[in-house]
């Protein structure tokens, strides 16, 4: 197996011989937003109930991707797919949410992509969800949603503008196919000669591996009629075979050297655990001006976009915490609305206050794995009424992971304690390891300094994923706290592994 390691252990698309491997982002980075801005492409993701969230990456070749910060840092509740784009001048967020438990459209704004950025805007347009922007030939703004349905905007793209709309009905797939349901979503739309075209996702986000695909239709009016590509499904898994499962949600953009390319999510099949990843494919133009997918299954590398050096990519998963990388790796699972001033830097440590009563409860500290083999370790010191230690965390109903008060220690597997696991084991520092081989997980705990000891119980997480437990999530790699009082984090080292 190529693991393509990069930065510290991070698995890399671009295999240095001009070509890259999918997917482009490891990991769960589901619903990709895509922006051409001259030279310089953005592209955000659900960051569903991470915070902070809505983290901007910036690219010039579509496969090597480098964090910009993000965007939102106050809760707004579950952030599901969005749009990021330029009009006039400025940067917009379009953001499905539910601030306070009501859903809804938000909108943010910036001058500069690297912020800041506004304070959310509601549009109030509810029961809609994957807002499309686009610009139609009348020079008017516009929002498509799941549907598909449409509703105009103001000029400045910050209010509404009229009634929301049924405006096309999706493409349908033969009725013996085997998908999880129609659910036409995602769309998103772009202009090229004459034809406006609009890019949708039906078939369900997940379900059977067949389901999720990529459908294409036209009109020479943001008004319609809307025809529907001869070719649909341009992007659909076949089989359980294929390397990429439920392939959808894309976003269609002119890469450089003028060929153009779809971004889009895709499961990597046998590990659901790892969340909706990145996924980038070329796509020709026929001569009658529709198009298709010309990667085939992702199996193999594809030539990339642009031959020319293109800098770093991603980040060093490696922390010494001597730098502030919230927003970046770093995230609390479903915080409240202070979350952040839970957490302090202190000399080359991490502070993190403890909050709940156990790891369920108390909003772990969180970051996106993107490989299906790794290890991680970290050193705790552990404060007095603190619970701490090491989780891979779906949700709150579910996750595996160990940890030591300054008596005990404590095992959770299939989202709860297991407390006939308690073991009197007095601890105040301690470093902690898990290696995860292919959902085959091992912990280990060292109180001196010195040899690793094993913990007796070896876990099996592969259904940990969306398709068992709901929640459209991934498996995380999570530090929790719970109690009362502070855990002190040190020297987090985080390492790929080839099987």
């Amino acid at each position: 197996m190529d693991w393509r390691k990069g930065i510290e252990g991070q698995r890399r698309a671009d295999l240095g011989d001009g070509t890259f491997l999918n997917p482009i982002m490891a990991g769960d980075h589901p619903d990709p937003t895509v922006l051409k801005d001259g030279e310089d492409y953005y592209m955000t993701f659900s960051s569903l109930y991470s915070y902070p969230g809505v983290v901007v990456w910036h690219s010039r070749d579509l496969v090597n991707w480098t964090p910009v910060g993000s965007a939102v840092t106050k809760p707004l509740g579950t952030i599901w797919a969005m749009d990021l784009v330029k009009c006039n001048g400025r940067f917009y967020i379009y953001i499905p949410a539910n601030p306070g438990g009501a859903q809804s459209i938000l909108v943010i704004h910036a001058d500069d992509i690297r912020g800041p950025w506004s304070d959310p805007i509601d549009l109030n347009v509810s029961g809609c969800i994957d807002p499309g922007h686009c610009v139609g030939e009348d020079g008017k703004r516009y929002l498509f949603f799941n549907g598909v349905r449409r509703i105009a905007l103001t000029d400045d793209g910050l209010a509404t503008a009229g009634a929301l709309e049924h405006v096309y009905n999706p493409w349908h797939y033969p009725d013996d196919w085997t998908v999880e349901m129609f659910a036409p979503e995602g769309p998103k739309l772009f202009r090229r000669g004459e034809w406006i075209y609009l890019v949708a996702a039906v078939g369900g986000t997940s379900g059977p591996p067949t389901s999720h695909m990529v459908t294409v239709a036209r009109s020479r009016s943001i008004h319609g009629p809307w025809q529907d590509c001869p070719h649909n499904p341009i992007v659909h898994t076949k089989n359980a075979d294929e390397p990429w499962w439920s392939r959808g949600h894309a976003t269609v953009v002119q890469g450089p050297n003028d060929k153009w390319w779809m971004i889009y999510h895709g499961y990597e099949n046998g590990f659901r655990t790892l969340g909706r990843q990145t996924l980038l494919e070329p796509i020709e133009w026929t001569r009658d001006g529709w198009f298709f997918a010309a990667g085939g299954t992702l199996l193999k590398p594809i030539v990339k976009p642009m031959q020319a050096p293109s800098g770093a990519s991603g980040f060093a998963l490696s922390d010494d915490f001597s730098t502030n990388k919230f927003g970046v790796q770093w995230s609390f699972f479903n915080p409240g609305e202070d979350e952040t001033q839970r957490a302090r830097y202190e000399a080359r440590a991490l502070v993190i206050s403890a909050k709940g009563t156990t790891l369920s409860d108390c909003s772990p500290l969180t970051f996106i794995v993107g490989d299906r083999s790794y290890e991680a370790s970290i050193t705790l010191e552990i404060g007095h009424g603190v619970q701490a230690g090491i989780t891979l965390f779906y949700s709150e109903r579910m996750f595996c992971g160990f940890g030591f008060n300054n008596q005990q220690m404590f095992t959770y597997n299939y989202g709860q304690e297991q407390t006939w696991m308690r073991h009197d084991l007095p601890t105040k520092t301690v470093r902690l390891r898990v290696v995860n081989r292919a959902n085959i997980v091992t912990f280990y705990y060292s109180r001196d300094g010195g040899a690793w000891v094993k913990h007796p119980w070896q876990m099996e997480v592969s259904g940990f994923h969306h398709n068992v437990l709901g929640g459209f999530l991934s498996l995380k790699f999570g530090v929790y706290c719970a109690g009362a009082g502070d855990v002190r984090l040190h020297d987090f080292i985080y390492m790929a592994l080839e099987e």
